[in-house]
């Protein structure tokens, strides 16, 4: 086996979010990364024709950039020799750019790497029904006016009913359940409360404000021009509420099961614009640029598992790459996991505690208990929101400034992955 080489982040950086529609519906895909990878390379003192690779995730492809990591290279300024590439792992494409960059580096096929992921889900279309697809198809074949006119009158007004293609996109096509269905599976499988989800959806909130109000964001996120006029610029995420209480979100209905569900839109990830990059370098770049890296990437790992309950993704995810790293839960200081669902939340760190419910997926031990204190401790996606493109990579962000704002040695960061996987990864913090 060939000695894999160390990676290091130099550094990383994020927009802030906003629901889709909203404060960044304005900015193209392109555009919430290509700042952030002329920002990166602007404070490590990088040239434009130094960068080895460029990766980005992306789910919901812009039409118009549909090598989107290409287009994000050029229009921060890169030079065009550098190679890029965009990967897609749905709600891990953002961590599998991350992975590759570090496989590339480990490799020693590059020596410096821009990883990231971005998403404006406000881009993503609304689509013609079948109906209306077929009859645009035979009027475009009929050769005559005849024709038309009888292409023309299968028309039914109802065919211009709009399909949502996130709505499609968010749908499992094995098990035939969205999201929000596979996360009220877990619920009602493992005794999950609407109360207990509510909690979760309560404390994002108010470790996100108070995150906010501490400045403890400053660091990670890069302001936005979103529009014209003295709020063009958006400096903060748009997502967390002060008012949030208990009381409020009991207010709320079940919106996937609408007679029998606990999963609310209170108690789940919004639909969310925002992206994330990383600089990654090898040993021979920190020497010759003289960079201070942020934090080590010590692995990352990948796992599947069934659809239908892919909230379960960051268990054995979390145990494969704690398992590579060698080392154990005990010793993370900080643990992020993404809050696509308050259901799934809970169900994995119930899981992560309890031994024979952890071998239900595979995974053969106690990983053990996540202190309250060390998880998600600037909220996490029901308050800040979930990009699904840029989520992995904005993890890695957020965890390796939060290590070096608290001085831990070690972080871990997981997410569950639509389609039914999960995705993991270890840090050590060196500013400590």
């Amino acid at each position: 086996m060939v000695p894999m080489g160390a990676v290091y982040v130099v550094d990383g950086k994020r927009t802030p979010h906003a629901k889709a529609g909203l404060d960044l519906k304005d900015v193209p895909a392109p555009w919430l990364g290509a700042p952030l990878v002329r920002r990166l390379l602007d404070r490590a003192g990088i040239g434009d024709d130094q960068v080895d690779e460029v990766v980005f995730g992306n789910v919901g492809n812009p039409v118009g950039a549909p090598n989107v990591a290409r287009v994000i290279a050029l229009a921060a300024g890169l030079d065009k020799g550098t190679s890029a590439h965009t990967v897609h792992r749905n709600c891990a494409s953002g961590l599998e750019a991350v992975f590759q960059g570090f496989l590339l580096i480990a490799s020693g096929r590059a020596d410096v790497v821009v990883a990231g992921g971005v998403e404006s889900m406000s881009g993503m279309p609304l689509l013609y029904s079948e109906e209306m697809t077929e009859l645009f198809a035979r009027l475009f074949r009929a050769k005559t006016l005849p024709g038309r006119i009888r292409a023309l009158s299968g028309f039914r007004p109802w065919f211009l009913r709009p399909v949502v293609a996130i709505e499609r996109g968010l749908t499992d096509p094995f098990c035939g359940l969205n999201m929000g269905l596979t996360a009220e599976k877990l619920a009602r499988e493992l005794g999950i409360g609407r109360e207990e989800q509510d909690e979760v959806a309560n404390d994002s909130h108010r470790k996100a404000v108070a995150a906010q109000r501490e400045g403890a964001f400053d660091e990670e996120i890069l302001p936005v021009v979103a529009g014209r006029g003295a709020d063009a610029v958006l400096s903060q995420d748009v997502g967390p509420r002060a008012n949030s209480t208990l009381a409020s979100l009991a207010k709320l209905r079940p919106w996937f099961d609408r007679k029998s569900g606990t999963v609310t839109v209170g108690n789940s990830c919004p639909v969310t614009d925002g992206g994330s990059a990383v600089l990654l370098a090898g040993e021979g770049a920190l020497r010759r640029h003289g960079l201070s890296p942020m934090a080590r990437l010590v692995d990352v790992h990948f796992c599947g598992l069934e659809p239908e309950r892919m909230g379960m993704g960051p268990l054995p995810a979390a145990a494969g790459v704690l398992a590579r790293a060698g080392m154990g839960l005990e010793e993370m200081d900080l643990v992020e996991i993404n809050e696509a669902f308050a259901a799934q939340v809970v169900a994995v760190r119930r899981a992560f505690a309890d031994e024979g419910l952890a071998s239900r997926w595979g995974v053969d031990r106690r990983l053990g208990e996540i202190p309250d204190e060390r998880l998600n401790v600037h909220g996490g996606a029901i308050a800040l929101g979930h990009p699904v493109g840029s989520t992995g990579c904005r993890l890695v962000v957020t965890l390796a400034h939060a290590l070096a704002r608290r001085g831990g040695a070690h972080g871990l960061a997981a997410l569950c992955v639509g389609g039914g996987q999960g995705g993991a990864v270890v840090l050590e913090n060196l500013r400590r």
